[in-house]
């Protein structure tokens, strides 16, 4: 299975989740940068506001696409979530300690950047309804950071869309969100990006346009 686009994947998605359309209470989260089309294009469809929720990956030094953790923001604060084993194996191979702590450093620093440049104010989520979107997921850090910031933020339920996720991350998912809904689950993964024909970078000026066009 391969979605045209990020906005295609986002009308798929939009499709499978019809009993939220015009739900009140309802918002769509969207996983910065590459969740945001994605869930710009389902919030239309589902008749449902959406916004971003900023997170970052902690990528292993040398394996930056793998994940040892995330960041998320929310409410004004960074919420972490390790992959605790993981990071013990790294630490094991002789990744150092300080290594790891570089990387969480420089993506805090991103994370809070982004926050100060994206235009807001950022929704309040308490007692509301969450679909958190990205683009597909691999290992499913970052979706899980955003999970919990969210969760964190008062959210009454917490719903995940996707379009394409790993196996494994779908089976963590399913035991930490309220409902998933995944369009596309391959028994071998391969990079989110081989799931779709255009899967052009989203830059920060893409995430300001996106949230800009949204009815006022």
């Amino acid at each position: 299975m391969r979605f045209t686009d990020r906005d295609e994947a986002g009308r798929l998605l939009a499709a499978a989740l019809p009993q939220f359309r015009g739900r009140p209470g309802t918002l769509v989260l969207g996983l910065a940068r590459g969740g945001v089309p994605v869930a710009a294009a389902a919030a239309e469809a589902l008749r449902l506001p959406f916004d971003v929720l900023l997170v970052r990956k902690l990528g292993i030094p040398g394996h930056e696409e793998t994940a040892f953790g995330a960041l998320a923001w929310s409410a004004g604060r960074v919420v972490r979530v390790l992959n605790r084993p993981l990071v013990a194996r790294l630490l094991e191979v002789g990744v150092r300690q300080s290594e790891l702590d570089r990387v969480e450093s420089i993506e805090r620093a991103e994370l809070e950047c982004r926050a100060a440049a994206y235009p807001g104010p950022r929704p309040v989520l308490a007692g509301s309804t969450v679909i958190l979107v990205d683009d597909g997921l691999a290992t499913g850090a970052t979706m899980r950071a955003g999970l919990e910031a969210v969760r964190a933020a008062g959210a009454a339920t917490v719903v995940v869309g996707v379009p394409v996720a790993s196996l494994e991350a779908g089976t963590a998912l399913e035991e930490l969100a309220d409902a998933v809904f995944f369009l596309h689950l391959p028994g071998q993964f391969r990079a989110v990006g081989s799931y779709y024909r255009t899967f052009a970078q989203i830059q920060d000026h893409d995430v300001v346009r996106l949230l800009g066009a949204r009815p006022a």
